[in-house]
């Protein structure tokens, strides 16, 4: 039976930044545009951890009972370890997507905007279908998509709309940039089980690209959320003065994207893993206080 020590790991922690990130950005869109509400804001960052929670226990699910665990390096895994049954780990996800649930409905009665109901529907199910269900999107390539989608351009610009009922346009750009880097983790993530993915059938992006590719674009995502700044930042863009607080964050990659770029593997990509979460969280905060200040 799995200690709670266990079961915190299995929620897999590190990776939560990238549900934190885009609340800090769309946050920040509010402030700069003169509706920030804390209220509001803490109960989307509730959707999203929750939500991001249960995706974990369902992929943990999912993979451990098609036995795509059996062999990974990485974190803790609940099913795939033996560590706690398979039905015990869905409900535990469940219970997750329904703390979101609740979190989203009440933020959805608080605003009276009834129509979010279909966003956050998508949301939930999208987190469910990862991994999940007859015919998971993770397993055919899509999921960085997904996350560029689901961690990127609509918490940021969800968050934002929830405090002003309205999305700025500099919403979109910035949560490219989020989604970007939110993407790169996952990179990270599915480069290092390429060699116990392919075996079981599991075709991720890295899977269908190779080795090589995958690293080229760990490195792409990482630029192009930095590429993108100038666009916040200068007066040809949205003249958000002080989104170049962001690059603060750019030492943060430097790390990574040496090891990436340099061929590192196994549990070496572990630690690429944990420091792209890293300089994800820490760009979005930066990003969020610079566009809020401007």
């Amino acid at each position: 039976m799995a200690t709670a020590g266990q079961w915190f790991e299995g929620a897999r922690p590190r990776t939560l930044g990238a549900a934190i990130a885009p609340i800090a950005v769309g946050t920040g869109i509010a402030a700069a545009a003169g509706g920030l509400n804390l209220g509001r804001a803490g109960l989307a960052l509730i959707v999203m951890v929750a939500a991001q929670v249960g995706a974990n226990y369902v992929n943990d699910y999912s993979d451990g009972v098609r036995g795509t665990d059996v062999s990974r390096v990485g974190p803790v895994r609940l099913v795939g370890q033996g560590l706690a049954r398979p039905r015990a780990v869905a409900l535990t996800a469940l219970a997750c997507f329904i703390v979101a649930a609740v979190a989203g409905l009440s933020l959805i009665a608080w605003i009276g905007e009834w129509w979010l109901l279909a966003v956050g529907a998508a949301s939930l199910l999208a987190a469910w279908l990862y991994t999940g269900g007859p015919a998971p999107y993770g397993y055919v390539g899509l999921g960085e998509f997904a996350v560029f989608v689901f961690f990127g351009i609509i918490p940021v610009a969800g968050t934002a709309y929830v405090q002003v009922l309205s999305v700025p346009a500099s919403a979109w750009v910035s949560g490219s940039a989020v989604g970007a880097l939110a993407c790169a983790v996952l990179v990270a993530n599915n480069l290092r089980d390429i060699a116990t993915d392919a075996p079981v059938g599991k075709r991720t992006l890295a899977v269908r690209l190779g080795d090589r590719a995958t690293r080229v674009l760990y490195v792409v995502l990482i630029g192009a959320a930095f590429v993108i700044l100038p666009v916040l930042a200068l007066p040809a863009g949205f003249d958000l003065t002080f989104a170049w607080l962001a690059l603060l964050a750019l030492p943060l990659a430097v790390r990574p994207v040496r090891s990436v770029s340099q061929g590192a593997i196994g549990p070496a990509l572990i630690q690429v893993l944990q420091a792209t979460g890293l300089l994800l969280l820490g760009f979005a905060i930066l990003l969020g206080i610079g566009i809020g200040l401007s």
